[in-house]
């Protein structure tokens, strides 16, 4: 390989501002026996010099480059070769020097200069260290030697000597290469810098692999539970039933894992666990739709913080994200508990047991079951018929539970560090900041509670001569309003809470009055939102939608209350995990006054003394309401029973047993087939609809 021709300025030339340097900042003579080939550029003006200092016995060399601020482009590396050496022959190995990658970086009139990294020789000796220090290019006075040894037709750059060098520091150096994204692998070659540490490598590396087979049992016992015992599409008894199985399996799979959690986060952890069971056996007594809809959802987000925990608002809502994560993380997981088991053949066994007995289960079920009808009708009962809608059903109902229990068993077995989730914000809002909104804010709320009080005092007459609506109109046209104020105002004291600055006394005093001020007013809000809806629902209709409403806006009111507690001495960690135990607390009580029971009784008073009913409404209750409506004269009973009858005319599955339903059979034999009305009867029962152009009063 042919080289161009040295020129001024190029390294080893001689050109202006650079010479070899050794370690010691000292020039050196070019020696002809050690000098490197060397790949030259043309010279340009204006070039800062970078002065290589060169590790002992191995010289090196880099070629200056000029960047002008804002240039994009690429890092050098030029691998150096002894002339005359042979680099793949093994009879000059003392000759033979290693490659070194230089990163050269310019910014302005500083220039970076990288060491080399340390590599081992032919004969297997490491190399002498590197200086210690770094020469400056500003600081190397002096022309470079204009001498350099020719070889053949082209000259060659010659080569600084090699003094003796102090020993370097000790402990690993990092490669130059590094800040470029690539690492020396050889002389030549460089292989790519292993990448950093992902938000699940810092925060939740999962568990190391095991061979437990009770993890991959649990998961069984997860999927079986789920898919035998949830009655999907029907309330029922199943459902904590099957909760209750996956739940049993998963902590007898964790238990040691259970065991090495501190006691309070263990207690912490099984409050969570019997939270979700509580809200699940809602659904073995109550049939309201969105009652149990809610109770699902909030099993599942208790299922979530008894898996993975949560303390504040981050890790809270991290944990109802990284659940279902877990679930998909897991599951090539649990998999090699399967395959790199020790004991595979008692996988086998087990295996071949279950295939066995279901085996038995269909054949002699089969016969038995032709040969009596009694016998018929109970394995009926038990079995629920098979069908491709069924298998379908089933499979879903198993992938759901599978993949539950492979949530829980990956979880606590390794769980996540939530302190790195939530840690604290950086307080970045001043004073001038938060101070003038905060201060308007709460300004608006004292004017619009003094109105309040005014309406309060003034009564219905006061209403109607400033408004010109009927209190019950005045009262349904504010609450989703007032709703929707309530929610805005708890963000905006969570977001002024967790950013503005306490860094002087001023700011936390300033905060406490102002944050307080509008917490109390808040209060007031939620209270006169509850008497708008309260006084709306007692003129127009009860309904189980509009009492949850009312219950939702009592809880904000209760996170309110705290915020005021917290705001005493600062600390209100504790408000997240609180205020999710009051929603579950809520829904329980929801299910324990039975909601669609008591808005029937309270529009059947409403009828017996005004003569007007929503029969609409009432006739789409569920079985809840039954008992109650079986009061109602004819024909409001026959039509709001119709459809409560259509409903139930199946009977129920062992596992979808729900006591609402029971209780509503149990009404209807009493009443008789008579009782029960059709859609004629629903159109005479019209009239006794609340007229919907007339202003009630």
């Amino acid at each position: 390989m042919t080289e161009p021709p040295p020129v001024d300025g190029s390294p080893g030339t001689g050109g202006p501002g650079e010479r070899p340097v050794a370690a010691g900042g000292e020039s050196t003579a070019p020696s002809a026996a050690t000098a490197p080939r060397l790949l030259v550029m043309p010279a340009t003006d204006g070039l800062t010099p970078i002065v290589w200092p060169g590790p002992t016995d191995q010289p090196a060399w880099a070629i200056p480059v000029t960047v002008p601020p804002g240039t994009q482009g690429y890092a050098i590396f030029l691998p150096l070769v002894p002339e005359g050496a042979n680099p793949a022959s093994p009879a000059a190995p003392a000759q033979r020097t290693a490659a070194r990658p230089a990163a050269l970086a310019a910014t302005g009139p500083t220039t970076q200069v990288v060491r080399p990294v340390e590599e081992t020789a032919d004969d297997g000796q490491p190399p002498s260290p590197p200086a210690a220090t770094v020469a400056d290019p500003a600081t190397a006075d002096g022309p470079a030697p204009a001498d350099a040894p020719a070889t053949g037709d082209r000259a060659a750059p010659a080569a600084p000597a090699a003094p003796a060098a102090p020993a370097a520091p000790a402990g690993p150096r990092v490669p130059p290469a590094a800040a470029f994204g690539y690492q020396p692998s050889g002389p030549y070659s460089f292989r790519p810098v292993p990448p950093q540490p992902s938000f699940f490598d810092r925060v939740w590396p999962g568990p190391p692999p095991a061979r437990r087979l009770t993890t991959p049992l649990a998961v069984v016992a997860g999927a079986l539970g789920v898919a035998t015992f949830v009655p999907l599409g029907r309330t029922g008894l199943g459902w904590l039933l099957g909760y209750l199985v996956l739940t049993v399996g998963v902590a007898v799979a964790v238990r040691h894992h259970i065991a090495e959690l501190p006691q309070p986060e263990r207690w912490l952890r099984t409050g969570w666990a019997v939270a979700a069971l509580a809200l699940l056996a809602v659904l073995g007594f109550r049939n309201a739709w969105w009652l149990v809809t809610f109770c699902v959802l909030g099993a599942l987000a208790c299922t979530a913080l008894a898996i993975i925990g949560g303390r504040r608002i981050r890790s809270i809502l991290f944990s109802l994200v990284a659940a279902p994560i877990a679930a998909v993380r897991g599951v090539p997981w649990v998999r090699a508990h399967v395959r790199v088991s020790d004991d595979s053949g008692a996988t086998r066994r087990v295996v071949g047991s279950v295939v066995v007995t279901v085996a038995f289960l269909i054949v002699f079920g089969a016969l038995l079951s032709s040969a009596d009808a009694a016998f018929s009708r109970v394995l009926g009962a038990l079995i629920p018929e098979i069908s491709v809608s069924g298998v379908f059903r089933w499979l879903f109902l198993a992938a759901v539970g599978a993949l539950i229990a492979v949530a829980a068993v990956y979880t606590l077995a390794a769980p996540p560090n939530l302190s790195s989730v939530d840690r604290e914000t950086s307080r970045s809002i001043g004073l001038i900041e938060w101070a003038p909104p905060i201060a308007t804010l709460t300004t608006l709320f004292g004017g619009f509670v003094a109105v309040q009080f005014t309406v309060l005092f003034g009564g219905q007459r006061h209403v109607l001569d400033t408004t010109g609506l009927s209190y019950a109109e005045y009262a349904r046209s504010g609450f989703w309003q007032l709703v929707v104020v309530t929610v805005l105002a708890l963000a905006v004291l969570g977001g002024v809470t967790r950013w503005a600055r306490r860094d002087r006394p001023l700011d936390r005093l300033l905060l406490r009055i102002l944050l307080g001020l509008l917490s109390a007013l808040s209060v007031v809000i939620v209270i006169s939102a509850l008497s708008r809806m309260y006084t709306y629902q007692k003129v127009y209709s009860f309904t189980g939608e509009r009492i949850f409403v009312m219950a939702f806006e009592l809880l904000l009111g209760a996170v309110f209350l705290m915020v005021l507690v917290a705001g005493v001495r600062w600390r209100g960690g504790w408000i997240p995990r609180l205020t999710a135990a009051l929603a579950v607390v809520m829904l329980l009580s929801l299910a324990a006054l039975n909601p669609e029971d008591y808005a029937a009784r309270r529009n059947i008073a409403r009828y017996e003394q005004t003569g007007r009913i929503d029969a609409w409404y009432l006739r789409a209750l569920s079985a809840d309401a039954t008992p109650a409506l079986s009061t109602l004269p004819d024909p409001v009973r026959r039509c709001t029973l119709s459809w409560i009858a259509d409903d139930l005319a199946e009977p129920d599955p062992w596992h979808a047993w729900n006591l609402g339903r029971q209780r509503a059979r149990e009404v209807l034999d009493r009443l008789g087939p008579d009782a029960i009305g059709n859609q004629r009867d629903c159109r005479r029962a019209d009239q006794f609809d609340l007229p919907k152009t007339r202003t009630p009063r």
